[in-house]
């Protein structure tokens, strides 16, 4: 094995980290140029620290645990449907060609991606919403998934991560805002976060159409022409134009990352479009709507467990333990808990 032949003798960090600075442009962040960990830790012998980055996310619990989260429809249980852990690879996959094509840092760009939604809760952002009002001091995934990567993984010793992965997870986010961060507080510390911030959107307005039209929500026929006219009318066109765009016009510009006007006022009319026909149609607002109670009696419940009391004993807030393991939850394990604790079971005798 190659441990055992001595990997520090081989050099391998060190000939990929001078492969980067001979490939990537000026303005990528190169793996020496680091601002560092949360607290300081030997260097790995084979891969630079984004890339060590992105090991220790695809590794982590908290990323299996994406595979049973709500990207759009709750709990889907047809097989081509997306969730929060296949939005999450098609991000990763967005950001790395827009990386490559760019000669930024496919590595980073790859760790902010993997990272961005490991606090998201059970049930998509009508769980974040339901939290954000219950819990003192609020909440966001993003915020969350931060956390996740610096508190909650191994067992509360977090994962350790670069700054620059922790500030692109951080500031990943955008809701309705600009899809182009214009406010330096909102603006990734580097042009890789910047591109997987670009990249969510060009992911989740792409594939939630198409899972909007796989579900019968709604058709083709109802997506705005002139959007339509501007990115195309499948799945594939529509990512090909925003992927091309953003390139090009990152490339004209001299690395500042843009979109054309046309492409851009496309995606707004999308994204609108996405909000006001799929995410507040009553057919999917409904489940959410019983989502929402079933996170609010589930934080009720667990404030009062003896689990609770005992994180609060050792210095954890309780409502901070519950806010948590709630977060935590995928959706089935929480569906299964509302039923464990508020549903009557049938009495079976022997």
């Amino acid at each position: 094995m190659l441990q055992d032949k001595g990997p520090d003798r081989l050099h391998i960090r060190e000939r990929l980290e001078e492969r980067e600075r001979r490939t990537l442009c000026p303005q990528a962040t190169l793996s020496v140029n680091t601002r560092g960990r949360m607290r300081p830790e030997p260097e790995c012998s084979i891969r630079p620290a984004f890339q060590h980055d992105r090991d220790r996310i695809l590794h982590c619990k908290a990323f299996r645990r994406l595979k049973h989260k709500t990207q759009v429809f709750l709990a889907p249980t047809g097989d081509h449907y997306r969730t929060r852990l296949t939005h999450t690879l098609e991000v990763s996959q967005i950001a790395r060609t827009i990386c490559r094509a760019l000669a930024l840092n496919e590595d980073l760009a790859e760790a902010i991606s993997l990272g961005h939604d490991l606090g998201h809760t059970p049930f998509g952002h009508s769980g974040e919403a339901v939290l954000a009002e219950i819990y003192p001091g609020g909440f966001s995934h993003q915020q969350q998934s931060l956390r996740v990567v610096d508190v909650l993984e191994r067992d509360g010793q977090g994962l350790n991560l670069t700054f620059e992965v922790r500030d692109g997870i951080l500031k990943h986010s955008k809701g309705r805002g600009a899809i182009i961060v214009c406010d330096d507080a909102e603006r990734p510390a580097t042009l890789e976060g910047e591109v997987v911030r670009a990249s969510d959107v060009i992911a989740y307005i792409s594939h939630d159409i198409d899972d909007a039209i796989r579900g019968g929500v709604i058709s083709a026929t109802d997506v705005p022409a002139e959007c339509v006219a501007v990115l195309g009318a499948t799945h594939s066109r529509r990512l090909n134009s925003m992927v091309r765009d953003i390139i090009a016009e990152t490339l004209e510009a001299g690395m500042k990352l843009g979109l054309s006007p046309e492409v851009h006022q496309a995606m707004l009319c999308l994204r609108d479009f996405l909000y006001q026909n799929v995410y507040e149609n009553d057919r999917v607002k409904g489940d959410f709507i019983r989502a929402r109670r079933v996170v609010a009696d589930l934080f009720e419940h667990l404030l009062h467990t003896r689990a609770a009391a005992e994180a609060e004993a050792s210095g954890i807030p309780r409502e901070r333990f519950v806010c948590d393991y709630i977060a935590g939850m995928t959706d089935r394990y929480a569906l299964d808990l509302y039923q464990r604790v508020f549903l009557p079971r049938p009495w079976f005798t022997t």
